[in-house]
């Protein structure tokens, strides 16, 4: 595990970016992950529909298929749907974890934490011995929109804690993406709030790659439509 500034990986910090950015981001596995190539958050539900599962898993396979880093929470439900997808199709994924880097929530995904810690990257902003606390979610989410060049929301009710990630990714400037079948459930007061701010709809995966920034990346240069 090491410690590093978050502009140490990330660049230039701007005055929005800095307001809620971790003062450190402690890390194991390839930080290149966060250096070089272009990261996507697929993020969403702890309890998704048959369906929403689906949606999650097609588009973490066409990012990591397409040379994108899948990054995600490491929660269950939608985010270990990524993780898992990206790995299974020979992608790269980052989770950004709630938790210290040596503990682990939830307990299912031990297995997967250390897979990833190992062969692809895990990040936190919290040092070992922190106390596992309801305010940790949110200011991971923050933090995932932050390393991430875009963010979808797969699926999530009215009290889904992606939503803060959604709000701050607006915030930050990032390109925000609600799939399509987010407006199918009745009741939603969010989604339409979310495209007034300048989130918009995910139709189709492919999208995603006409609006993430590509730099001089070669990677991403390379993508394969």
């Amino acid at each position: 595990m090491k410690r590093y500034a978050p502009e140490k990986l990330l660049g230039p910090l701007s005055p929005i970016e800095r307001k809620n950015a971790p003062e450190i981001l402690f890390a194991a596995g390839r930080i290149e992950l966060l250096t070089h190539g272009r990261r996507v958050a697929v993020v969403g539900t702890r309890t998704p529909s048959p369906d929403g599962a689906k949606r999650a898993a097609r588009l973490a396979r066409f990012l990591a298929e397409n040379g994108v880093t899948v990054v995600s929470g490491l929660a269950l439900g939608i985010d270990t749907v990524a993780h898992r997808t990206a790995i299974e199709h020979g992608g790269a994924t980052i989770a950004v974890l709630a938790t210290p880097l040596d503990q682990v929530t939830p307990k299912e995904n031990a297995d997967l934490q250390q897979e990833i810690m190992k062969d692809h990257l895990a990040l936190s902003q919290f040092a070992s011995g922190y106390p596992i606390k309801r305010s940790n979610f949110p200011r991971r989410n923050r933090t995932m929109a932050l390393v991430s060049d875009a963010s979808v929301i797969v699926e999530a009710s009215a009290t889904s804690g992606t939503l803060h990630q959604g709000y701050e990714a607006l915030r930050l400037g990032r390109p925000l993406f609600l799939l399509k079948s987010v407006f199918d459930t009745a009741g939603l007061d969010w989604p339409a709030e979310m495209l007034h701010y300048g989130a918009r709809v995910l139709s189709e995966p492919e999208e995603l790659l006409e609006v993430i920034p590509t730099g001089a990346d070669d990677a991403i240069a390379a993508l394969a439509v």
